[in-house]
């Protein structure tokens, strides 16, 4: 794949060193098990992870948080048991067609064994994973040195004015691995800090004000 996208080094570190003293480590992402990982990065698609969190008690509480029972519980019932995570019928038959697809590929466990290529190829051959979700499943629940792009990603880093935040989702990945080398703690730990710094002040409408970022945002004061 051609990338246009050049980002330095040095660069990236300073904003993740700047972030990384302002909010502190995120140990994240909030999930117990490799499955529960994989279903909240599906269930997190449009929604806020207070109401992942909802959704994932409410199935753990039915007794429905496994490939299996999730597969034999109806639609009717685990749709109404994700409700609070939001387009609730869409994610029902995601859920059901990620769960169908991880035993036809032979569980947890027979994925874990494939290179990064090609696990990634299998997730995004799934109906509903696309490169996002997929990126999260690698890198949160399998520990592989994928950088996440999502839209706290494109937002702080146009404006810090390295990207202009419209290019190809694989562009922009591509850009962050080359310029920081693989290192799978190291990306876990910058998206964590990215979405905690997008929720506190690089909002829609950013909070300029107290924020760490100030001296090398573009944004006019």
């Amino acid at each position: 794949m051609n990338n246009n996208l050049t980002l330095k080094k040095l660069d990236l570190m300073m904003v993740f060193q700047t972030l990384l003293e302002a909010y502190g480590d995120q140990e994240w992402w909030p999930g117990e098990t490799k499955f529960e990982v994989m279903i909240g990065a599906i269930l997190t698609q449009n929604t806020a992870w207070s109401n992942v969190e909802k959704a994932i008690k409410n199935l753990k509480q039915a007794g429905i948080f496994s490939e299996t029972a999730l597969l034999v519980a109806s639609h009717d019932e685990v749709a109404q048991l994700i409700r609070p995570s939001g387009y609730f019928n869409i994610k029902t038959h995601r859920l059901k067609q990620f769960c169908t697809a991880l035993q036809q590929q032979g569980g947890e466990q027979a994925l874990k064994k494939l290179e990064t290529t090609e696990l990634r190829k299998q997730l995004l051959n799934i109906k509903g994973i696309g490169p996002e979700t997929a990126d999260d499943i690698l890198l949160y629940a399998f520990q592989r040195p994928v950088f996440v792009i999502d839209a706290y990603t494109r937002r702080i880093f146009s404006r810090l004015g390295k990207v202009a935040g419209d290019e190809p989702y694989e562009e922009l990945r591509a850009g962050f691995e080359l310029a920081l080398e693989p290192n799978a703690e190291l990306f876990n730990e910058y998206h964590a800090l990215i979405v905690c710094h997008a929720k506190h002040f690089c909002k829609n409408k950013p909070t300029c004000i107290g924020c760490p970022l100030t001296s090398l945002c573009t944004i006019p004061e």
